[in-house]
C-alpha cells in the first residue's frame, strides 16, 4: 500500500528479505461487527528478487475480524478489498507465480472460509480533452479527446522510499514508460495512500469523514506538460461487478458545506448488502496543493457500465485473487470545466476519495450549523414563551366599567 465561476455542483512462497512494518493500536468506534479496537500494520513487500514490484499491504485487525486492502501498481494501479470474520486471516503471495502470465492463485487470503467480502478497483487509464470550445460543464466528452494514457504502461516508483511512519502513509508515483512529447518530463501522477489510527478529518479540503476501517487515496497529476491550452483530465475506475449487475452509486445531499465550502454532496459507490465495501467522495478536486473554494473545480462522474465492449488492462493482482473470468463496470470521473480555474494555473490537480468494508461513515452537522440552527429555532420558542409569561403574571388592568345590578 473540476473549472467553476460560481460553485454550481449539487452536491505460496513468501518473500525473503526485510518487510517494513507498522502497527498502531487503536481504540475507537468501529462501524463492522461491532468491533471496538483495532490494530493496523502497513507491509511493503519486494519480490523474491527483491526488486521494487510495489505491494502495499494494510491489515486492520479487530477482536473477531480482519480487514484487508492490498494495493499494487504492477499493471495498473488496483487495490483489493477483503473482509474475514477471524482476526487470524493472513495474506499469502506466491511471487514467482504472481509474476508470470498466468497468476491465477498467486495471492490468497487464509484462511478462505473466513472470508465475508472481496471486492477490487482498478485505475486503468488518465483521460485529456481539449475544452477550449467547449462551454457546457455536463458535456460528455467534455470537449475533443486526445489519446488517453494507459496506466497499464506507467512506470512507478519503489514505495519503500514513500512510505512515512507519521501519517500511516506511501506514495505511488509513476510516468508513461513511452513519452514521445515528453509531457511528463517534468511531471508525475501520483497515487498517495493513507490508514487511519483514528476517526477524523483531514485538515486539507474535501475533509471527508474518515474511521479505523477506511483507508484514503488522493490522486495528484502533478507538472505534466498539457496538450492544450485548457486542458480537462479525467479518470477511468473500474470495479468488479455483482454478477451481471454493476454496483449501486447514490447521492447524499446536505445543508452543511462547513467542511468542504460550497459542496452540499457526498457520492458514493456500494457493492451490496452489509458486509460490504464502498467508496466514498465529493465530487469537487482542487488546482492548488491548498485546496480551498477558489481552486475548487467540478467533478463529474459518468453511471457504471459494464465493459464488455471493450477490453481493460489486467490487474495482475486482481487476476492472482479472483481468477481471469469476471465481469468489470466501469466510470469516468472528469475534472474542471472550460472556464474558471482549472489545471492550467498550476500545472497541478488533485482529488480524494476514501474506501472502506463496513458501514460508511455518516457526515453529521458541524458546530457552526448546529449553533445557527438552535439560535434559529430557539429564539422564536422563547420570544412565545417570554410572551405567554407576560400575560400570565404580568400587571393585571381592570376596567372602570360599573356593572348594572
Amino acid at each position: 500500500m473540476c473549472s467553476c465561476e460560481e460553485p454550481r455542483w449539487g452536491w505460496g512462497r513468501c518473500a525473503p528479505g526485510p518487510i517494513l512494518l507498522l502497527s498502531l493500536l487503536l481504540a475507537a468506534p468501529f462501524g463492522l461487527l461491532g468491533e471496538e479496537t483495532r490494530q493496523v500494520t502497513l507491509e511493503v513487500i519486494p519480490d523474491s528478487m527483491g526488486l521494487p514490484q510495489n505491494l502495499l499491504h494494510i491489515r486492520a485487525v479487530g477482536t473477531n475480524s480482519t480487514l484487508h486492502y492490498v494495493w499494487s501498481s504492477l499493471g495498473p494501479p488496483a487495490v483489493l478489498l477483503v473482509a474475514t470474520n477471524t482476526p487470524h486471516s493472513n495474506l499469502s503471495v506466491n511471487w514467482s507465480r504472481l509474476l508470470s502470465p498466468e497468476p491465477d492463485g498467486a495471492l490468497m487470503v487464509l484462511p478462505k472460509d473466513s472470508i465475508q467480502f472481496s471486492s477490487a478497483l482498478v485505475f486503468t487509464r488518465l483521460f485529456e480533452f481539449d475544452s477550449t470550445n467547449t462551454s457546457d460543464v455536463a458535456a460528455e466528452p467534455p470537449g475533443k479527446p486526445y489519446p488517453p494514457y494507459s496506466l497499464a504502461e506507467f512506470s512507478w516508483n519503489n514505495i519503500t522510499d514513500s512510505l512515512d511512519p507519521a501519517t500511516l502513509s506511501a506514495t505511488f508515483r509513476g510516468h508513461p514508460n513511452q513519452d514521445p512529447t515528453r509531457a511528463f518530463a517534468n511531471g508525475s501522477l501520483a497515487f498517495r495512500v493513507q490508514a487511519f489510527s483514528r476517526s477524523g478529518r483531514p485538515a486539507q479540503p474535501p475533509r471527508l469523514l474518515h474511521t479505523m476501517d477506511t483507508c484514503q487515496l488522493e490522486v495528484a497529476l502533478v507538472g505534466a506538460s498539457p496538450r492544450g491550452n485548457r486542458s480537462l483530465f479525467g479518470l477511468e475506475v473500474a470495479t468488479l461487478g455483482q454478477g451481471p449487475d454493476c454496483p449501486s452509486m447514490q447521492e447524499q445531499h446536505s445543508i452543511d458545506d462547513e467542511y468542504a465550502p460550497a459542496v452540499f454532496q457526498l457520492d458514493q459507490l456500494l457493492w451490496g448488502s452489509l458486509p460490504s465495501g464502498f467508496v466514498q467522495w465529493r465530487p469537487v478536486a482542487f488546482s492548488q496543493k491548498q485546496g480551498g473554494r477558489e481552486s475548487a473545480l467540478p467533478c463529474q462522474a459518468s453511471p457504471l457500465h459494464p465493459t464488455l465492449a471493450y477490453p481493460l488492462p489486467q490487474s495482475p493482482i486482481v487476476r492472482a485473487f479472483f481468477g481471469s473470468h469476471n465481469n468489470f463496470c466501469a466510470f469516468n470521473l472528469t475534472f474542471g470545466a472550460s472556464t474558471g480555474p482549472g489545471y492550467w494555473d498550476q500545472h497541478y490537480l488533485s482529488w480524494s476519495m476514501l474506501l472502506g468494508v463496513g458501514t460508511p461513515p455518516v457526515d453529521a452537522f458541524s458546530p457552526l450549523v448546529l449553533g445557527i440552527m438552535a439560535v434559529a429555532l430557539g429564539a422564536p420558542g422563547f420570544m412565545l414563551l417570554a410572551g405567554g409569561l407576560f400575560l400570565l403574571l404580568g400587571p393585571k388592568r381592570y376596567s372602570e366599567y360599573q356593572p348594572i345590578n
